[in-house]
């Protein structure tokens, strides 16, 4: 077994985001992860790096180099993947991101890596899980949860009840506060093992679940990384960190069986 070489501040592998962009004279199909993401990962003392979908059968090489994993926001999620057929309220899927994500999701939970959801992500962590969501929040009795589209300040914030004996609440989110919004899909039948730990106020819609078996498993339906609420990313990232302290620790008696 090849050991990877051990960097002082833990490794943050973060779903990127498959498009096209422009810069220069190119314009070309591209991989990209928002600024904000990247700066809260880093003020948080991880080292943030962009994993880009690829083939999701196997992730296990690609997640040896990271020490937690970030999956970010972003479009809505292939309703055949959780059991569902398509309506008519669907928007933009990407099936290839989906399958990616949802694998190395899977290989989180089956692992212990630390793993932190943000929108989108929490959805992806719900459905690796086996839960199911509602495609359309208004069809489903909730409120509007887009208020401002293209914003996520004061306009798109709604207020949010915390179960106080959770890692979100020790996360330095107890009891209520307010959030942005900027998701029309959200979580249905929570999957295994998730405990919903955050309510929107006054609909009642599902804005965080946690999976207490593992070392740090959470997904919040608010944008955490804009702006930046630091509880969260210390939390996580201070879980990879003592994920890569043990696998340090593991590394010389595992050097010694291999000689």
């Amino acid at each position: 077994m090849q050991i990877r070489p051990r960097a002082a501040r833990p490794v943050i592998g973060i779903g990127g985001v498959l498009t096209t962009a422009t810069w220069g004279f190119w314009t070309q199909p591209a991989v990209l992860v928002a600024e904000t993401y990247l700066s809260a990962v880093r003020v948080a003392g991880g080292s943030p790096v962009i994993l880009p979908p690829a083939d999701a059968a196997d992730p296990a090489d690609l997640l040896a180099a990271v020490d937690g994993v970030l999956l970010a926001g972003g479009n809505d999620v292939c309703a055949d993947l959780y059991g569902q057929t398509a309506g008519v309220r669907m928007e933009e899927v990407t099936r290839e991101r989906d399958l990616f994500e949802l694998a190395i999701a899977r290989y989180a939970f089956e692992h212990d890596v630390p793993v932190l959801g943000i929108c989108r992500g929490l959805q992806i962590l719900n459905v690796a899980a086996g839960g199911t969501l509602h495609q359309h929040l208004l069809d489903a009795g909730f409120a509007e949860h887009r208020p401002a589209p293209g914003r996520l300040d004061e306009a798109a914030n709604h207020g949010l009840r915390v179960a106080p004996d959770s890692l979100l609440g020790r996360c330095g989110m107890a009891e209520r506060c307010q959030v942005n919004s900027h998701h029309h899909q959200g979580v249905d039948t929570v999957g295994v093992g998730g405990r919903v730990v955050a309510c929107s106020v006054p609909d009642g819609a599902v804005e965080a679940v946690e999976w207490p078996a593992q070392r740090f498993a959470l997904g919040v339906q608010w944008h955490a990384e804009s702006p930046a609420m630091p509880g969260i990313f210390d939390g996580f990232v201070r879980a990879a960190a003592e994920r890569l302290s043990a696998s340090a620790a593991c590394e010389p008696s595992m050097a010694r069986g291999a000689a």
